[in-house]
């Protein structure tokens, strides 16, 4: 596909802060036909060093809460104000996936880039952690790293090479992850599969220099890039709850 959006982002200042293959690419790819409305209350689980949330805020009209534990709320929200956006907007805040500091139905929809396969492979992490949060008739989006087909019982040598056993875990194919989503009862499952910009966004990570791209190249340069994917995950929210403050987002 032509990434049309993300082609502004392309310049040196943005692409410093991508933390793996190119998050813009795979967000525009990943929203494509979304059913999110502009104006949607969004949060951007996993917005790392908020690069996705500002996509989601200038190129959507989403208002964004741009959530991650790792990173710093003031240095994302100094970003932010660069981009000419504030906090009617975006919102940063430091939060764990697993234990989210918003009232319960409070967002129309989720968008996570890159970032899912970290904290959402217990198969209740959905029903329990994640869905009380979006509203009825709301979405979530999904984008992840993968395998075209798990291999963890022989790792192939390519992959090793850049990755320990453990780091690969996190990386699983569309099987896996249409039963891992496909145990949640309070959504509809709408789509599970393979993308298409895996080699573009890889391309565009490994010309980063900072020590982690540099580490990536060792397997990708060797190969390990056939044995890898991007998978795209939609789900439609189908139960309802207590409705949250529209004036009081995050708890107390």
């Amino acid at each position: 596909m032509k990434y049309i959006l993300s082609e502004k982002y392309n310049t040196p200042r943005y692409m410093e802060k991508i933390m793996g293959p190119n998050p813009v690419k795979l967000e525009e790819e990943l929203l494509a036909d979304s059913k999110i409305p502009r104006g949607a209350a969004v949060c951007d689980l996993g917005s790392g060093q908020g690069l996705t949330s500002v996509f989601l805020a200038k190129e959507y009209g989403y208002k964004v809460y741009a959530a991650d534990l790792w990173s710093d709320p003031e240095e994302n929200r100094a970003f932010f104000r660069q981009e000419g956006l504030d906090e009617s907007q975006i919102v940063p805040v430091k939060a764990d996936a697993s234990d989210l500091p918003f009232e319960k139905e409070f967002f129309d929809a989720v968008v996570s880039t890159d970032s899912y396969n970290y904290f959402g492979r217990d198969e209740k992490y959905l029903d329990e952690k994640l869905l009380p949060f979006v509203r009825a008739g709301g979405y979530i989006y999904i984008a992840i790293p993968g395998m075209k087909k798990d291999c963890h019982e022989n790792l192939p040598p390519e992959l090793l090479l850049s990755w320990t056993p453990e780091q690969l875990e996190y990386m699983r194919d569309t099987d896996y992850w249409r039963k891992t989503v496909g145990c949640c009862t309070g959504a509809e499952v709408i789509e599970v599969s393979e993308m298409e910009s895996n080699e573009e966004v890889w391309a565009d990570w490994l010309k980063q220099e900072n020590e982690y791209a540099v580490n990536d190249r060792r397997s990708m340069e060797a190969g390990g890039g056939k044995y890898l994917n991007f998978i795209k995950i939609v789900l439609r929210i189908i139960t309802t709850g207590r409705a949250g403050s529209m004036h009081c987002p995050l708890r107390a």
